[in-house]
């Protein structure tokens, strides 16, 4: 995400870095370029105009011109403005102290509202909320069997009354079964449209006169760029929503629907999905997120990831294990697991600060992963704890048990205990100051 605008950004902020002294020549021509490139990331043109003039200001005082670093200030100021134009802070959703508390859902079609339902009430029920959806989506072929679908894999209860065509009739009877149940959360599936017309929001405005919901979030499709912005405004005048659920935000290399959005309607942006999968959602951090467009990373949600998918005991453990240099093909087993539950492999690379540009856009294959474990599976308990003792049988036995060839067990061998070394090193402090020399094979395949 965001990709073009990163790299240009990252390019004009790197040649200021490197200068002992700013002029305001510099500054200028700094400012043109960021400009520039936030119009080519399709960012709303007020918005753009407004942001240029708040760095620019800022970067002509004197605590940047009389600075000895003033590169990283302007750098330290772009980052807080972009961080003030996405909202600043993370805003959550509002609880009702009597539950259920409502969340309604509104968008165009295709913006991926329905699937944005799923990621919800999977977010929510991982926080421990009893959730339950509504489907009042009456107009669109099969979308109460794609909800009922989300529900099923998710173990959440879908509310919906067959043959009926009265979203109002639904949404009110819905929430008072979810309140009936005891749920602590209702998430209302709307209707959308291609485009905005006045049957779709009267409808949505007699829905919110029933139920009375505690957040009214409408569905924008980033990729879309600054025809989301547009949408928004629109659904803004007419519905007044609380926040902005960005979809397929993974997909939009530009930017522009993310950097308008809270400028041009006054309201956040609450959640960000960012892949297919319905664990590819999260509460949105626009201090994080101009982190990653700057190319600081973004450790924080990385760590949060961390936390919630790998055990503290077996982390204790394997930590003794790599002090001891008894790192085991188990071991590497299970922390490959831990880290494919945290997220695709380039996602987590491009929130390391630091990381080389080459490295976070090289194209990791997942399926190489699932041959590396298929290869491990397919050893005895004594091969994956000695692997010096798998000979050419042995080989050939895993190979054919895994369903690969000798080379790719060879290969995964070779570079396990490479890596095994490298350990060895570091247990016994023979390593040398740093890092070591890390084999460039290493960081393919599976390592």
């Amino acid at each position: 995400m965001f990709d073009t605008l990163s790299e240009k950004l990252q390019g004009v902020l790197g040649g200021l870095k490197g200068q002992g002294r700013l002029s305001e020549d510099d500054i200028n021509k700094a400012m043109r370029e960021i400009r520039l490139a936030l119009l080519e990331a399709d960012v709303n043109f007020k918005v753009v105009k407004q942001f240029v003039a708040a760095v620019k200001e800022r970067a002509m005082g004197s605590d940047v011109l009389e600075s000895l670093t003033p590169g990283q200030q302007v750098v330290k100021i772009v980052h807080e403005e972009l961080a003030k134009l996405m909202g600043a802070a993370s805003t959550k959703l509002t609880f009702s102290p009597r539950p259920p508390t409502v969340v309604l859902m509104v968008g165009l079609q295709g913006s991926g509202k329905t699937t944005a339902c799923g990621k919800l009430a999977r977010f929510l029920k991982a926080q421990g909320k009893q959730v339950e959806m509504i489907a009042c989506d009456i107009y669109r072929p099969a979308a109460i069997d794609q909800l009922k679908m989300l529900g099923s894999q998710l173990d959440v209860p879908v509310f919906s009354i067959d043959g009926s065509q009265d979203a109002v009739e639904i949404a009110t009877k819905g929430v008072a079964d979810a309140a009936q149940a005891g749920r602590d959360v209702a998430i209302i599936d709307t209707a959308g449209r291609l485009h905005i017309d006045e049957k779709l929001m009267q409808e949505l405005v007699s829905i919110r006169g029933e139920v009375k919901p505690h957040n009214i979030l409408l569905v924008l499709d980033a990729m879309t760029g600054q025809d989301a912005v547009n949408v928004a405004e629109e659904f803004m005048q007419q519905v007044n929503f609380d926040g902005v659920v960005l979809t397929k935000l993974d997909g939009d290399a530009r930017g522009g629907a993310a950097l308008s959005v809270k400028a041009v309607t006054g309201k956040p942006i609450k959640f960000a999905s960012t892949g297919e999968k319905l664990d590819s959602f999260d509460y949105f951090h626009p201090e994080r997120m101009a982190g990653r467009i700057l190319g600081m990373g973004d450790v924080l949600t990385l760590i949060e990831k961390a936390q919630t998918t790998m055990d503290e005991k077996k982390a204790a453990e394997l930590e003794q294990k790599l002090r001891k240099a008894q790192f085991t093909f188990d071991d590497f087993l299970d922390q490959m697991q831990s880290m494919r539950k945290m997220g695709p492999l380039a996602g987590m690379l491009a929130m390391i600060p630091g990381v080389p540009k080459a490295l976070k856009n090289q194209q990791i294959d997942e399926r190489e992963l699932d041959r590396v474990e298929a290869i491990i599976r397919s050893m005895t308990l004594e091969e994956r704890r000695l692997p010096d003792i798998i000979n050419g049988s042995r080989r050939k036995r895993i190979a054919a048990g895994s369903g690969t060839n000798v080379q790719a067990v060879n290969q995964l061998i070779s570079r396990f205990k490479q890596m095994q070394k490298l350990m060895k090193q570091f247990a016994s402090g023979k390593g040398g100051k740093g890092m070591p020399n890390i084999p460039p094979d290493l960081l393919k395949g599976g390592f």
